[in-house]
């Protein structure tokens, strides 16, 4: 394999954030098998570059295996990408991160706040296209260099990957499923504990409908289990995860939970003294505890 062919594979793994390990992974290949690739001592077998390709296309619309003959620079700009990020140097026309204003603020209370959440967590929330049934994603929150809490939410082969800002006792989340590109939000409530066993709010997301109809659905978070230290065994144990079937049982969301992540709302609801909108407030919380997670004034 020539040398540019293992530069382009170098750059394609760091403009998708992935891991030799991780490649690995989807493409069913040993992590060493990638490793040799990216140094260019043996070349892919025919079967391997497809494989290749079409795990990049997902990310890259377009991408075919023709492009792995385009000169390296043109690889690049195919990609989106700067060749200095080859060198480890960041191109000086590409931002760290999103130009949010406040966005130091949000750094300082992550680094303060932050490894309170990192963690493995399971949500349970509403099936949006079974009403009536629940679902449970698998969740990664740790903390990254640049001073943010990432994300990682893995859901019967969908993987969501995204940011969240921490303001106050707020948790505010931006993230992108990659295999669609669709944008998802989460406003949550945290905690002011040394670490979060719970966690809720509310999602708003495209349905997997045919319109990918926009939804607000409430969601909890619930802390399964705790990071290793070890970056790579870290994310074999988040892959696992993901692929657990998410559809919860028949009868396995306990009634006070359903009824947490149930409960009317609307004009009826609202005359009846309920809720005129879909909140999580800090009265019905699960983040701060048993004592406020009372959903008596909810209705069935």
């Amino acid at each position: 394999m020539s040398e540019p062919f293992a530069k382009k594979l170098e750059l394609a793994l760091k403009v998708l954030s992935m891991s030799r390990a991780r490649m690995a992974q989807d493409l069913g290949v040993d992590k060493s098998v990638v490793g040799r690739w990216v140094t260019g001592a043996v070349e892919p077998s025919a079967h391997n570059r497809s494989l290749l390709s079409n795990l990049i296309a997902e990310r890259v619309p377009g991408f075919t295996a023709l492009d792995w003959d385009r000169s390296l620079e043109a690889f690049a700009e195919l990609l989106g990408a700067d060749l200095d990020m080859l060198s480890g140097k960041k191109a000086s026309n590409a931002p760290l991160a999103l130009p949010l204003p406040l966005l130091d603020r949000f750094v300082a209370t992550s680094l303060l706040r932050g490894p309170a959440y990192e963690g493995f967590y399971r949500s349970t929330r509403p099936y949006v296209l079974a009403p009536g049934h629940f679902v449970h994603d698998h969740c990664m929150l740790r903390m990254e260099a640049n001073g943010l809490l990432s994300t990682k939410i893995g859901t019967a082969g969908t993987l969501v990957e995204g940011w969240v800002l921490l303001q106050g006792n707020q948790l505010f989340t931006i993230a992108v499923d990659v295999t669609s590109g669709a944008v998802l939000f989460g406003l949550f409530n945290g905690v002011g504990t040394a670490k979060a066993e719970v966690v809720d709010g509310i999602a708003l997301t495209p349905a997997l409908d045919a319109g990918r109809t926009p939804t607000a659905h409430p969601i909890l978070f619930e802390r399964i289990g705790e990071l290793s230290g070890d970056r790579e065994a870290d994310e074999a144990h988040f892959a696992e995860l993901a692929k657990r079937n998410p559809v919860a049982p028949e009868g396995s969301i306990p009634d006070d939970l359903r009824k947490h992540l149930a409960g009317d709302f609307g004009p009826k609801a609202a005359a009846a003294g309920g809720d005129w909108l879909l909140q999580s407030p800090l009265s019905r919380t699960r983040a701060r505890g048993p004592a406020y997670g009372s959903d008596d004034n909810l209705s069935e």
